[in-house]
């Protein structure tokens, strides 16, 4: 995995300054769970997918017709893919969607469980929102851990569960 940092401020209310972070990795490389490791080294708050390039050999996702108390509307793909889109947040577990296009072009997507093994390259531009913090908490309404935004403690003075994880 090869990293470079670039910070940009952006200014007016409720919104937030922008990092952003470009990632590549290799042949081999489980994205969902390197992604996941480059933000919990970094300590990245509120951290999301800008746009990713690359090619996966397999994937597992999770189907849009997958309920809470019915989560297995899964399928297991084992053959060459482009990554055509990357989207979701990295926070606590992450939650990332993810279109793919096979050699004849056909695309499948859904809710990324993991197994996204890098074929020949994926590379990443990773945001953070310095001035917001990401959690995830449960929603009756859905059955799922959804996104909570929340403002983001100042900088150097990150809270005790920040410095823990989830």
């Amino acid at each position: 995995m090869r990293c470079c940092s670039q910070a940009c401020s952006a200014g007016g209310a409720g919104g937030s300054g922008l990092q952003v972070h470009a990632v590549r990795f290799g042949p081999g490389d489980e994205l969902k769970s390197g992604l996941l490791a480059f933000v919990q080294e970094r300590r990245l708050r509120a951290p999301f997918i800008i746009t990713c390039v690359g090619s996966v050999t397999k994937a597992t996702l999770r189907l849009a017709n997958a309920t809470a108390d019915n989560t297995n509307e899964v399928i297991h793909l084992n053959e060459r893919f482009e990554i055509v889109s990357l989207v979701g947040t990295l926070n606590h577990g992450g939650h990332l969607h993810i279109c793919l296009a096979d050699r004849e072009g056909h695309t499948v997507g859904g809710h990324v469980l993991g197994d996204l093994e890098v074929f020949t390259t994926a590379e990443v531009m990773v945001g953070d929102a310095p001035d917001l913090s990401f959690t995830r908490e449960m929603d009756p309404r859905t059955g799922f851990p959804e996104l909570v935004v929340r403002p983001g403690c100042p900088e150097g003075r990150a809270t005790e569960q920040d410095a823990t994880g989830p």
